[in-house]
């Protein structure tokens, strides 16, 4: 298919009402859309969908009060609420791509790190797969592990917390 074809799909579709435009020519498909999260990946074997997710804005909780006006505390869903010195103390290890988390080095491998462990700077915790690259994640500090926030075969966003540590 001609790219100087598809620059001009593009530019008739930017200055049109029409929100997309699929063409299919000699077994390819291409389909531009300005307004439509989902896409198509033409390989080698043949157009595949894909889908892109916008991400959700979280909402923040109004703090609760009792009948008396003074903050209380939220109820706790799951997890109880940590000491303040724990998590003065605590250091989070966050992931520096987009991509794939895996805990071990292979599927019947060992885990890098478990709860509990103990790490030094430069220990493996994990890797992170992105674009078929593996990259392996090291701990930048000594410390336990306190929590392990992302499962096995999970995709993590940049910047997102994969481990909790506590100094040492």
């Amino acid at each position: 298919m001609d790219l100087a074809l598809v620059k001009k799909l593009v530019k008739l579709l930017s200055e049109s009402d029409v929100d997309e435009i699929e063409i299919e020519e000699d077994g390819k498909k291409v389909r531009i859309a300005k307004n439509s999260p989902r896409g198509y990946m033409v390989g080698s074997r043949g157009p595949e969908q894909f889908s892109m997710e916008a991400p959700r804005p979280i909402a923040a909780a109004a703090p609760m009060t009792s009948a008396a006006g003074a903050p209380t505390a939220p109820p706790s869903a799951s997890a109880p609420v940590e000491p303040a010195a724990l998590a003065q103390n605590t250091h989070e290890i966050r992931s520096p791509i987009v991509g794939t988390f895996y805990r071990a080095p292979a599927p019947d491998a060992a885990p890098f790190v478990q709860i509990g462990s103990e790490i030094q700077p430069g220990t493996v915790l994990c890797i992170v797969e992105a674009m078929k690259l593996m990259n392996e994640i090291e701990a930048d500090i000594a410390g336990k592990i306190v929590k392990i926030l992302v499962e096995n075969g999970q995709p993590v966003e940049y910047d997102q917390v994969l481990f909790v540590i506590e100094k040492s």
